[in-house]
Formats: C-alpha cells, structure tokens, sequence
C-alpha cells in the first residue's frame, strides 16, 4: 500500500510538472503596450518596467559614452547631446499605470496573517531619483496606494568623467507599488503542516541590493538595460514558479529573459524596431538542452 501511494504521489507530481512546463511561455511583442487587447495576455503577478527617465538630449550627460571612447580626453562624442529613443519624449505616464491597473491579477479576498504578505500582485518600476514623488502621485491616481522604495548600490559610477563633479551618482532606484495587500513575498521561509512559519527559515530583505552586472554571455542590446541578475533578485522574491510576469517597456528583453530562466511566464512590448529584433534574436535565444524546466523550481 505505502509503495503503491509513493508511486501515485510520484506520477502526480510528474503530470503536474507536465502541465507547469507547458504553461510557461516568452513572448514579446514590436507594439505599443497600449494595444494589450490584441494579444490575449494572461494577468500578471508582476509587472517590472524600466521606464523613460525624461532626461531627452541628456540621456548619455552620465555616461562615459558622452565622450569619444569614453574618455574626456577625447572631446565630446557624436552622441553628446543627443536622446537615446524617441519614447523619452512622448512615453505617457497615466496610460502605463492604467496598463498595470487591468494586466496585474487581482488581489485575493482573503487576507495574510497580521504582518504577513498575502498572494497580491505588484509592480516594480525602475526610475531617477526625480520621478519618484511623481510616479507615486500618478500610481495613487490608479488605485496602487502603497509603495516599497528601492535602491540598488553600484560598485562604480559613469559620471567620474565628469572634470566639474567631486560628488558621483553610483545608485539606482525603483519602487515597488501595490493596492492594498502586501504582495506575494518569497524569502525562503518555510512553513508546517499548520500552515506557521518554521522558526529559523527565511531571512530579511533589506530594501538595498547590490547592482551586479551581467557577463559577457548577456548580449548588451540597450543603453538602459538592466542586468538579468539584479532582475532575477526581484522576480524570485515577488512571484513563484509558474507564475507570469510583463514588461511593458522591455527594450532589451532582459526582464523576459531573467523570467524564462526562473520558470516564469514572460511577455513583453517593445516599440523600437532594432530593440525588438535584437531581444528576440539575441537576448531570448536559449539552448534547449540549457533551458531550465520549471520543474526544477518546485
């Protein structure tokens, strides 16, 4: 009788990781994330987004690439000056909040333990420093009333080529918005058969993390672009395996591709023609035999 459970447990498990791994999908888009209602995208648990900056002709005055080979030596390049996409200029706030609004899935009804987080969904979304009082206006605006600040500590700073700066950015910053439930919060706690948490399992989250950057087996496709590592540090903590996460922005498609890796669903939009055809054929080619399985996660 024991053998015949085990095997039962052991056949379910498999059919379960069967569906899982058929379920889990990439997909991007060359199209505005405004035309959602094309494309039949399942709701998502997380929306991650690199969104404009609004820094227009300034968008390279912090990085080495203002100058010819990125030295001040070398006089200004042909790039000093100059805008990196056109969506810096044009990239309307509201319609992406009113995106998340109808793509996050819907809070569950029932609410965590006092202290606990619950299955919410959330958005993540990468900014300046001067847009954070704006993005939280604009996100209350949409129903998303409470917000997690982050910052991310680089070990280096593009503007040290600046002769006049003596004090260099060396950070970046997101916030992490929600409606009214905490969100789904993956720290490695363990609980028991009563549904506790297991004392000594899990850890802390600060809300700092270390901006590591990616090695040369990520294409660099965007000026934007944010590392896959860092990315995958998000999605692990905010969602779990099986679960669908969109980037509306996704330029590079490196959110899609830190997703996939995890055993996360993926869809992504992305406007520029060059971007698009380089994510898709660059960033989010795998080899099947490298590809992780879902089942792998569970």
């Amino acid at each position: 009788m024991q053998l015949r459970n085990r095997v039962n447990v052991e056949k379910s498990a498999k059919e379960f990781i069967g569906d899982m791994n058929n379920r889990v999908k990439c997909e991007i888009y060359r199209d505005s994330f405004q035309n959602r209602k094309c494309y039949n995208i399942p709701k998502a648990q997380l929306v991650i987004a690199d969104i404009p900056y609004v820094v227009g002709n300034n968008f390279y005055g912090s990085s080495p690439m203002w100058y010819t080979k990125g030295d001040n030596k070398n006089g200004e390049s042909k790039l000093a000056g100059k805008a990196a996409f056109n969506s810096d200029f044009n990239f309307n706030l509201y319609e992406y909040f009113h995106f998340c609004s109808k793509m996050l899935k819907k809070e569950p009804k029932k609410s965590g333990a006092r202290g606990r987080s619950s299955d919410a969904p959330c958005m993540i979304v990468f900014c300046s420093f001067e847009q954070i009082q704006t993005l939280i206006n604009a996100a209350a605006k949409h129903g998303f009333n409470h917000y997690i600040p982050l910052v991310f500590i680089k070990n280096y700073s593009p503007q040290v080529l600046k002769a006049n700066m003596r004090v260099v950015g060396a950070t970046e910053y997101a916030l992490v918005f929600y409606r009214d439930k905490l969100p789904k919060f993956r720290n490695g706690a363990q609980t028991d058969e009563n549904g506790k948490t297991i004392r000594g399992t899990g850890k802390m989250v600060f809300n700092w993390f270390q901006w590591e950057k990616d090695g040369k087996d990520i294409p660099k496709i965007h000026p934007a672009q944010k590392p896959v590592a860092v990315l995958k540090r998000l999605i692990e903590i905010f969602t779990d395996p099986g679960d669908v996460v969109i980037d509306p922005c996704c330029g590079s498609g490196s959110t899609l591709r830190a997703a996939m890796e995890l055993g996360r669903s993926a869809y992504g939009f992305e406007i520029d023609r060059n971007f698009y055809n380089r994510a898709k054929n660059e960033m989010l080619v795998f080899e099947k035999d490298s590809q992780m399985s879902i089942g792998d996660f569970i």
